[in-house]
């Protein structure tokens, strides 16, 4: 069973076959899927799921704090199940892939006092942006 299906049953949410699907498509490391993309893996498993119980149920996993909504510029909103590990994003430039890193350190620490404005400071996001080995690879051999 994945963690966060695990983690949910650990809430007593009810497990409808619809919302458990969607957990199952969300389950594994690394993983920044779109609510179309989790609808289109999901419906392969439940063909009869329709987009819109796909995107409430991700709502109600945001709501839950089981699932970060991860924005990334102009992009699509993507979902990441990673809600209690704390990390970071890599992401790509070009194709828009997401990666989690767990850099050392305190980021949360490293603001200085003159820097906080007089803020309780609470939560910091750290979004490291760069072009994977794909779209480099790919740029090399069009150049070529």
């Amino acid at each position: 069973m994945s963690d966060l299906l695990e983690r949910l049953r650990g809430r007593g949410w009810r497990m409808t076959a619809q919302r458990r699907v969607v957990a199952e498509v969300l389950d594994g490391d690394h993983v920044h899927l779109t609510a179309d993309e989790v609808h289109s893996r999901a419906v392969v498993k439940l063909p009869e799921i329709s987009r819109a119980t796909v995107y409430n149920t991700l709502g109600e996993l945001v709501s839950l704090g089981e699932v970060l909504e991860v924005a990334t510029d102009k992009r699509a909103k993507r979902y990441d199940p990673n809600a209690h590990r704390p990390h970071h994003h890599l992401i790509c430039a070009r194709c828009g892939a997401i990666k989690d890193v767990h850099p050392g350190g305190n980021p949360l620490a490293d603001l200085p006092d003159s820097e906080r404005f007089g803020f309780t400071v609470s939560d910091v996001e750290v979004t490291y942006r760069g072009v994977c080995p794909n779209c480099a690879a790919t740029t090399a051999t069009t150049t070529a």
